[in-house]
Formats: C-alpha cells, sequence, structure tokens
C-alpha cells in the first residue's frame, strides 16, 4: 500500500519555503517538510528508511529540526541511528536539543566505543552530568575507553563481548549467548577465560560452537593456537593490518596480564582508517588535517589549516629566488639557460614527489621499518639514475629536434647545451628521488608523523637543490664557450 498525497504545508522561515510538492522521499528536505504535517506521515516515512539513510540526512538538517526527528523514531531505530558514525560530529548539537530524560537512555544502548566517540566531543559540564544518567557499569566502561586516545585500539574498542571459562559445556555456551547475545555488538567469536585469573586462552567462533557435539567443554572446542590480539596503545592502523592479515571479524584488546579489556570490529576499523587516510591525504597536499567533513569547517577553519604550511612553502621558495639570484650572471651570459628552469626543477620535485608517496604508503602497510632506509636507498639509487636518464634522453631529442626542424634557434653550441640539460636531469632526478625517499624516515626519526613529507614539501626542497645542480652542471659543460 503507497503512501497517502500529502498536502502542501508552510514551513518557519529558518527552514524551507512554501511548496506544493512534497521533496524526494529519504532526503533531509523530505523530513523537514514532514515534521511540520501529520505525524502518521513522518513516522511512515522514517520506517522505510535504513539508520544510516537518516543519520545522513540528520547532518543536513538543523540541530533542532534533527531532535524532532530523533523523538519521532521507535527507540530500537533512534539507538542505531545514534551509533551510526555520520553523526559523530553532530551528536552534541542533537543532545543539546534533546529532553535530557530521552538522552539518558539513548546513549546507555549506544554502542560503547560510539558512547566514547560521543562523550570526547562533550565539555566537561556536559560530560559530568550526562555521565551521571548512566548505569554505574556503562560509567566504568566509559572511563575506561576515554582513558585512550582515539587512535589506538582502547580508544576505538567496545567493551560488549562474549566471553565465557574454558569449564563451559558447549550445550552451556549456546545457552548463554541465546540469552545476552542481543546486547552485545558481536557473537561471531566467542573468548574462552582461564576460571582461574580470567586470562585470555582461547576464541572460538560460533560456527565452531554450532557443529560441536553439545558435551564438549569449550575450551576443547576449535583451534587452540594462541590468539591474535593486540593491546590497548597499539596503532589504529596496526589493529587493521592484523585484521586484514588474518581475516578477523575483531580482534580482542588485552593488558599487560592477559586479560580481555574489549573487542575491536571490522566495521570500527574501517571507519578508523577512513579518517587516517582522510589525514594522510590531507597532509600530503600540504596542509594540516582537518577536524571535520570539508563542506562543514569553517571559513576561517579551513584559512588556518592552509595558511601555515603555505608560508613554509612560500619561505622555501624564497631559497629558490636567492638561488636563481646566485647564479644571475651566469642567466646574463647565456640566456638560453633559463628556458630549461621550470623544466629540471619539475622533473625534480616530481621524481620527489613519487618517491615520497611509494614511501609513506608503505610505511603505513608495515612493508618497511625505520630500519630499512638503507634497503631502500640502494633501491632509489639505481631508480632514480634510471628514471633521470629517461627523461634527460628526451630532453637532449626535444633540443636538437627543435633545433633540426627550425622551431627555435638554440646557437652554435646547441649540441653542449643538449647535454647540460641532460646530464642535469640525470642528476636533478636522482637527487629528487633519494630525498623524497629519505625524508619519511627522517620524518619518522624525529618523531613526526610520515605524511608531512607532503608532495609541495619535497618539491619546494629539490627546486633549490635542482638549480644549484642544474646551473654547476652548467658551469662544468659550458665554461669557456658560452659561461
Amino acid at each position: 500500500m503507497g503512501r497517502r498525497p500529502r498536502r502542501a504545508l508552510p514551513f518557519p522561515d529558518d527552514t524551507m519555503a512554501i511548496t506544493r510538492d512534497p521533496p524526494p522521499p529519504g532526503s533531509a528536505p523530505e523530513l523537514l517538510y514532514l515534521l511540520h504535517g501529520d505525524p502518521s506521515d513522518l513516522a511512515e516515512a522514517l520506517a522505510g528508511m535504513r539508520a544510516v539513510d537518516i543519520a545522513e540526512a540528520l547532518t543536513e538538517l538543523p540541530p533542532s529540526s534533527a531532535a524532532k526527528v530523533m523523538a519521532a523514531l521507535p527507540f530500537d531505530l533512534a539507538v542505531q541511528v545514534f551509533d551510526e558514525p555520520e553523526l559523530d560530529r553532530y551528536r552534541y548539537e542533537i543532545i543539546k536539543q534533546m529532553d535530557e530524560a530521552a538522552v539518558g537512555p539513548l546513549i546507555e544502548a549506544m554502542s560503547a566505543d560510539q558512547q566514547a566517540d560521543l562523550f570526547r566531543e562533550l565539555p566537561d559540564a556536559d560530560r559530568a552530568r550526562l555521565l551521571r544518567r548512566l548505569d554505574p557499569p556503562t560509567q566504568d566502561a566509559l572511563r575506561l575507553l576515554l582513558r585512550y586516545p582515539p587512535d589506538t585500539a582502547g580508544g576505538i574498542m567496545t567493551t560488549e563481548l562474549v566471553s565465557m571459562p574454558t569449564t563451559w559445556t558447549v550445550e552451556h555456551a549456546l545457552r548463554y549467548i541465546g540469552e545476552v547475545g542481543r546486547a552485545k555488538e558481536t557473537v561471531y567469536a566467542i573468548y574462552v577465560l582461564e576460571p582461574k585469573d580470567n586470562r585470555l586462552v582461547h576464541v572460538v567462533s560460533l560456527r565452531e560452537l554450532m557443529s560441536a557435539d553439545r558435551h564438549l567443554h569449550v575450551g576443547e572446542v576449535g583451534d587452540r593456537r594462541p590468539p591474535v590480539t593486540v593491546e590497548p596503545l597499539t596503532d589504529r592502523e596496526e589493529v587493521a593490518r592484523l585484521i586484514s592479515k588474518y581475516n578477523l571479524l575483531a580482534v580482542p584488546v588485552v593488558d599487560e596480564g592477559g586479560h580481555v579489556l574489549g573487542i575491536v570490529t571490522v566495521d570500527d576499523v574501517i571507519d578508523a582508517i577512513v579518517r587516517e587516510q582522510t589525514e594522510d591525504v590531507q597532509k600530503l597536499g600540504g596542509m594540516e588535517a582537518l577536524d571535520a567533513p570539508y563542506t562543514e569547517i569553517g571559513f576561517w577553519a579551513m584559512i588556518r589549516k592552509r595558511a601555515g604550511w603555505l608560508t613554509a612553502l612560500f619561505l622555501g621558495e624564497m631559497l629558490t629566488a636567492a638561488a636563481m639570484g646566485h647564479f644571475e650572471g651566469e642567466i646574463q651570459r647565456a640566456v638560453v639557460l633559463a628556458l630549461f628552469v621550470p623544466l629540471i626543477i619539475s622533473s625534480g620535485g616530481n621524481s620527489g614527489s613519487q618517491a615520497t608517496s611509494l614511501i609513506i604508503r608503505a610505511m603505513a602497510l608495515r612493508e618497511l621499518a625505520l630500519g630499512d632506509w638503507w634497503r631502500v636507498a640502494l633501491r632509489e639509487l639505481p631508480s632514480g639514475l634510471t628514471l633521470g636518464a629517461v627523461l634527460g634522453v628526451v630532453g637532449v631529442t626535444r633540443i636538437l629536434l627543435w633545433q633540426t626542424l627550425g622551431w627555435y634557434d638554440y646557437g652554435h653550441h646547441v649540441v653542449l647545451i643538449a647535454i647540460t640539460v641532460g646530464l642535469a636531469l640525470i642528476g636533478v632526478v636522482t637527487f629528487g628521488t633519494l630525498a623524497g625517499s629519505m625524508l619519511p624516515f627522517i620524518l619518522r626519526r624525529l618523531g613526526f608523523d610520515p605524511a608531512s613529507a607532503s608532495a609541495p614539501f619535497v618539491a619546494t626542497l629539490v627546486d633549490v637543490t635542482g638549480l644549484v645542480i642544474y646551473f654547476s652542471v652548467a658551469l662544468l659543460i659550458l665554461r669557456g664557450t658560452l659561461l
């Protein structure tokens, strides 16, 4: 049975203008439209939407309207919507517009990791006030999660897991899972503990339990190899690597004594890695990582994020101008050399940016460690020489071809000019490749994020050295002729 036709409704001035036709189904404008109409229409529209789609629509509404939509949702669906990562930076604004009596149960029912994300956003006064509305076990779990940085395993883990002692029978275990499963984020993996000290000794899958003899103990089911675990301060990228390597749906987080603190699920890792890679891409572009989505960050916040790096790069490029000034006499005696300056420095910057991108990605995937710098240098040196030779041949061919076809007259010393450009390209590209590949190692050794070795930063570094190499080669080859 289809939805009944809706009448045109006037909207408040701060939302939408009067319209005769309803907006597209499932959109933020439709929810805004329905807020001021028949409540049953709004309930019907929301019932036909997925939680993630509702969350996405809420981010496009004013907080007061989003709060009204949340109030119209059935409780179970409201919890699912509030659990969606799409609302990460918007939950606090919605909560401020909601009845506080309704907020406590909503937060109580959220998954533990999303609760922690929410409380990290709250001002201290609101955090203390809302924390008092939660049950003591939830308060304890939150305090545990908030102890760890958000980019670590402890910061993204959830405490909602299924654990049991090794002495339980399979029948007992399955009955217990049936009783508590709905309150847990995942029941695909069951964590088996030593009864004496509650140390994690085994992980068994739900499938293995379902297919096992009901009279066996859970400690006897499945593969008895030591479980893959991480510590609470393990970086989230390393957690993602382990989950991918061992094809896991979740990995347990354990303390020094082997006790399970929580688990990191694959969906939480995906959300975390999307944020991590977004930050890395922004840093590679030569700016600070944004704290919010592009469309939500304020104008002056965007300026602050970009101006610092641009200023630093501008000051770096001033060294390029200084290098040009140092070789001013050579340029005046052989003006033709100035024609190839953009060609030379851009080739060095491009080769350096390529090498930097490759090394940063390899470091992120744990393919390279800090001690591998010498292996990279031995690999990149011949690569740089070869790439420089390729570009050098292209450069020499271009100069000789233009002279032969009469498209430009380089003078009587065209062959020497071509050789100068070719050798300079070999030197500049080799240096750019080595500099670009070594810079991430240097930054990591100094304690900085290797992604800070952005393409613009490498290009600026190579610009200055590229000019020095170019004019040094020119002095060597053209001395006594043009110079």
